[in-house]
């Protein structure tokens, strides 16, 4: 384990829910900073009580565990002005706040960034929102599906005709809660050449529109309405054939850039080669419906056999207990297990950044609630 992480001898105050803040609240505790969860009395983070197919861990949910593990939990009443006021002390000392409150709450409370500058002048403030601080969208629930739709993410999955797709996961959520992380860790460094704190904040949406700027770049330059996907094996909008995952006798095969005339001499389909270069992204679907047909005729292993000794990027579809069986995951040592006070375990995912070499593990759970307030405060009355 690192004992010198970047952040260690830093203070974090999370103040955010669910997943977009929280996750760089945790990415943060990764790098060694002390995140102190600041969380309602009556039920905390309402993600203690998501729970994602029924699994919970001591006490609360296993999501609300695997995002906030590491962490430390105060508890306090915002309307309290007893419990504002010891709020404020923690405010005072801290390096960074988090918070992802609809635009003007914190303001409101007593906690927004006019006042938390007053009382702390070297203190990063960070806030992620759904929508922004403006516009007619910014009074509107921030949730990652919901983002997801209305930004276009959804049409860019999915074949011909048919409907929107969804990521299967909260891709927006977890992006932002990234570029938040990024945005703090700037600030701190400019920290440390001024001498001052600063202000970040981010958005779903705004994440939402800059994961899509590389079709956006096309999009945006064009007189074009909404780009066709594949009616076959569609993989990305703007990618000619035979960009695209195709089923095999015995499963699926993903294929990637490669020219057409090179993938039909090494897996025996002569007829890709009456397709011109100029034709790869026009003709994409019947090129793609040919390799539909040919992938059929043989195993996913029988194809990388092929494709693997001829530099042709391809990859077997592996779901979760297929790549946990490969040995490639087995060296990234990527699972790891934290422990309840009461002794249960949890297994996890661990932080994906190394420092000098060396992986960032947490054996710590996430914290009951309020668990730590009482030496908190004698921590901070000090």
């Amino acid at each position: 384990m690192l004992h010198d992480r970047p952040l260690a001898g830093l203070t974090v105050l999370d103040f955010s829910q669910y997943l977009a803040g929280p996750s760089c609240a945790l990415r943060l505790a990764d790098f060694g900073a002390r995140v102190i969860k600041v969380e309602r009395p009556d039920g905390g983070d309402a993600c203690r009580s998501l729970y994602l197919a029924d699994l919970g861990f001591d006490q609360d949910s296993a999501l609300f565990h695997a995002i906030n593990r590491g962490k430390e939990s105060y508890t306090a009443d915002l309307k309290d002005s007893r419990d504002l006021d010891a709020v404020k002390r923690l405010v005072a000392r801290a390096d960074v706040l988090i918070h992802n409150f609809r635009p003007g709450i914190m303001d409101r409370i007593g906690l927004g960034w006019e006042d938390v500058a007053l009382l702390n002048p070297r203190l990063i403030y960070a806030g992620v929102s759904g929508y922004g601080p403006d516009g007619p969208w910014r009074d509107r629930p921030g949730q990652d599906l919901l983002i997801q739709s209305l930004s276009g993410i959804a049409w860019l999955s999915g074949e011909g005709a048919g409907p929107p797709v969804p990521a299967g996961m909260s891709i927006t959520d977890m992006m932002a809660g990234a570029q938040l992380c990024q945005g703090i860790l700037a600030l701190l460094v400019r920290r440390g050449v001024r001498g001052t704190g600063g202000k970040v904040d981010v958005s779903l949406i705004e994440t939402a529109i800059d994961l899509q700027f590389e079709h956006l770049a096309v999009h945006l330059n064009r007189e074009e309405g909404m780009p066709a996907r594949s009616e076959v094996a569609n993989g990305n909008v703007y990618l000619a054939a035979p960009y695209g995952i195709y089923a095999t006798s015995d499963g699926y095969l993903a294929l990637a850039m490669t020219r057409v005339d090179r993938l039909g001499e090494v897996i025996g389909l002569d007829e890709l080669g009456r397709f011109p270069a100029d034709r790869w992204f026009a003709d994409r679907d019947a090129i793609k419906t040919l390799l539909r047909d040919h992938f059929l005729t043989a195993t996913t292993t029988d194809w990388l056999a092929m494709l693997a000794p001829a530099g042709i990027w391809a990859a077997p579809v592996l779901d979760w207990p297929a790549l946990m069986a490969e040995p490639g995951f087995a060296v990234l040592n990527a699972v790891q297990t934290v422990q309840s006070p009461d002794g249960a375990e949890l297994r996890l995912t661990r932080c994906p950044v190394r420092f000098d070499d060396q992986i960032l593990r947490s054996p710590r759970p996430a914290p009951r609630l309020g668990a730590d307030r009482a030496t908190i405060d004698r921590e901070f009355a000090a």
